[in-house]
């Protein structure tokens, strides 16, 4: 699978693995997820407490009041009289004359009796009430209430309208501290879950096999772990957050709209079924637009660290404009793509949300509202009040939902952009180590091919017996460095077999099989920190005092001892602030440390000036002491003393011997050898060839050693 292909994993694939990481911190997100219902449960009292205090305490003087002998509160004196509302009367206490107080516009009356049937519509004419009804019209003698008539009947709500308030107080209180505890446990549930993702792909990235990078960009790889991860974590803070806390106040919300009134809810309930159609639609389009994003976002990436890394070369030969056209190119297509998102989201951004929620409004005004308002309907204005209170409420987080659906789409992309790249095979793992082996490298009858059915090495047969140096020479492409790549099982061979100390090593754990093999690059790799930390490559099993002995053995302090800080000395991104020759010693020293019984140096003195190439060369006796070493040669003259010595031509091994065997021979490597000592080589004819003089054999015409 290619790592920046424009195609995701399923969602439901995807949501369930995101699941099972939420799953590692459940205790988390179930107690932030239970303060989030109890907030929602204390924000939607609200609405119950204004219909409470509205129909029972505001509006509630409408009731019957009845004179009483009993001592209560709850009574209030009226013209010398003694009065208590007719609700408020306990089982079989005793009532006297009635009277009635109705609001009639603006005003309110008094009725010297109780109005058998108060629902209706009102006028007040002269002394007369007349309320209409569909059953009839009533008709009796009322008289108007003055401002300080009115307050003496609400002197006893003012007690009960201050202890809902109070209550509403203590819930708002709640509702409060809960909204922060679920925002902290949510955020600090989201950031472990990212966390752990993170490092599980960090994890998978350094266990892919060698062959996955051949091909690979590292910043398409970068975009994967940093990009990607951080817009999941997007997916638990905020979209988790607004999804939830909407879901669970919508549903509370309903359960409270049908305690109210169930017609209302139900023409309510109509809603629902269009939002989803809603979501649905514009996940259709935003899914792949954000996979498009995201992908273009991944190689803008990956050309932006290779112009970094290659920005001495791209100015050296000019090449900034034609840079800058391929960066526009693909930022150019991911802002089109963005735009197209924009246009999406501005289609169906909150405003769509608005104009539901003034539907519905108007729906609930036009069938129920005048009928409240009027006196003629079947729900109180009490609960009108708390109905159009919680539906206002339910467009708070649907909105809230609407606005994070970019969010969730772009989540759900990135999660699987992640989880495509952990589903890619890695090598097997195996925890442990091996005793160190002594280095005894037999290739036997090995193939090795890159692509199908394209060999790079055929039929290779040698040997190297334990301590001895093995030189490995040849034009570029005629398979040294697939040698090495076989023998540290970053690819393994189609055809033979290689033993190490007669054990095959495909039944080695590659990670056991590397733990006694060490290697030394032509440009060496220096990790960001300090001299001695690349050393030791922060192993707590080597010490200071190891690292301070294998730069010594190397000759590594004559060079290194300039620095203001001597090991400590801080190493930039591939120490770049360090010579070349400083860093080869350094991955000298690097190699000794680890004490490798197989030892591999890729032509460590190709680019060393003069003076520093004689401290390397003594430091290279330092390492191949004790070990079976394999060297990449370029200058055959840094080879002479090598025990064996492979001519490779095309995959296959053409010579092979010493370098006066070698020299004898007269053949390919005698050719190589020719032009690089100026085109004049003189051969010991004793050794060579067993005559008793010398031979000079004099090449006027340079021959390609290909």
């Amino acid at each position: 699978m290619q790592l920046d292909s424009e195609q995701s994993a399923k969602p439901k694939q995807v949501g369930k693995r995101l699941w099972n990481y939420a799953m590692h911190y459940k205790g988390t997100f179930i107690l932030s997820l239970i303060m989030l219902t109890l907030a929602v449960a204390a924000e939607l009292s609200g609405p119950f407490i204004a219909k409470t205090i509205i129909d029972r305490h505001i509006l509630g003087i409408e009731h019957p009041y009845y004179k009483t002998t009993t001592s209560s509160s709850d009574n209030v004196t009226f013209n010398g009289s003694t009065y208590k509302r007719s609700d408020r009367f306990e089982p079989g206490e005793v009532k006297g004359d009635a009277l009635h107080i109705l609001q009639v516009g603006y005003s309110f009356v008094l009725v010297n009796e109780e109005v058998p049937n108060p629902k209706g519509e009102r006028a007040f004419n002269d002394g007369v009430l007349k309320i209409t009804t569909k059953n009839g019209v009533w008709e009796g003698a009322a008289s108007s209430l003055s401002l300080q008539q009115m307050l003496v009947f609400y002197e006893p709500e003012v007690r009960g309208i201050l202890y809902w308030m109070a209550i509403y107080g203590l819930l708002l209180f709640l509702s409060i501290f809960m909204s922060f505890g679920k925002i902290l446990g949510l955020q600090t549930a989201a950031n472990k879950v990212i966390r752990k993702l993170r490092g599980d792909v960090y994890v998978h990235v350094q266990r892919l096999p060698i062959p996955y990078f051949d091909n690979l960009p590292a910043g398409k790889v970068v975009s994967r772990i940093t990009n990607d991860t951080e817009a999941v974590k997007d997916l638990f803070v905020a979209v988790l957050s607004n999804f939830t806390s909407g879901i669970i106040m919508i549903t509370g919300i309903y359960v409270a709209l049908f305690i109210l009134d169930a017609q209302l809810a139900l023409i309510s309930l109509l809603l629902v079924p269009m939002i989803i159609l809603w979501i649905v639609l514009y996940r259709k389009f935003a899914t792949g637009y954000n996979t498009i994003i995201r992908s273009r976002l991944s190689e803008i990436n990956a050309i932006i660290n290779e112009s970094i890394q290659g920005m001495p070369v791209i100015r050296a030969f000019r090449r900034e404009k034609h840079t800058m056209d391929e960066f526009e190119n693909l930022n150019s297509d991911y802002m089109k793509h963005q735009n197209k998102m924009l246009n999406l989201n501005a289609l169906t951004s909150h405003n769509l949300v608005n104009v539901l929620r003034n539907i519905a409004f108007i729906a609930v005004l036009w069938f129920f509202g005048g009928a409240a308002l009027n006196e003629s309907g079947v729900i109180t204005l009490g609960v009108l009040y708390a109905f159009t209170d919680l539906l206002g409420r339910m467009f708070h987080p649907l909105t809230g939902m609407v606005n994070q659906l970019a969010n969730l789409d772009q989540s759900i992309v990135s999660a699987g952009r992640v989880f495509e790249l952990m589903d890619e095979p890695v090598e097997p793992h195996s925890d442990g180590s091996m005793p160190r082996y002594k280095g005894h490298v037999v290739f036997d009858q090995v193939s090795f091919a890159y692509k199908k059915d394209e060999y790079v090495l055929k039929n290779l047969n040698f040997e190297a017996k334990p301590g001895q140096t093995v030189a490995l020479v040849g034009h570029t492409g005629s398979g040294k460095s697939s040698i090495m790549n076989l023998l540290f099982r970053f690819y393994d061979p189609q055809k033979g077999q290689i033993r190490i100390d007669d054990q095959d090593i495909t039944d080695v754990p590659k990670q056991w099989l590397r733990q006694h093999m060490g290697i030394v690059l032509q440009d060496p790799y220096l990790f960001t920190g300090t001299i001695a930390s690349n050393v030791s490559l922060n192993d707590p099993s080597i010490s200071r005092e190891k690292v301070e002995a294998c730069l010594q053995a190397v000759g590594a302090d004559r060079v290194l001892k300039q620095l203001p800080k001597g090991i400590d000395e801080p190493v930039i991104e591939k120490g770049s602030t360090l010579s070349a020759g400083q860093r080869q010693l350094i991955s000298f020293a690097r190699a000794l440390a680890y004490e490798p019984a197989i030892l591999i140096l890729d032509e460590a003195t190709a680019n060393i000036d003069t003076e520093t190439e004689a401290i390397i060369q003594d430091a290279l006796e330092v390492l191949k002491r004790g070990r079976t070493t394999f060297i990449i040669a370029h200058r055959l003259s840094t080879i002479r003393s090598a025990d064996l010595i492979l001519v490779l031509n095309r995959g296959e091994i053409v010579e092979q011997g010493t370098h006066d065997e070698l020299i004898a021979l007269g053949g390919r490597y005698f050719r190589m050898y020719q032009l690089q000592q100026g085109g004049s080589v003189t051969a010991d004819s004793s050794a060579a060839q067993g005559s008793s003089s010398p031979v000079t054999t004099t090449v006027t015409t340079p021959v390609s050693p290909v």
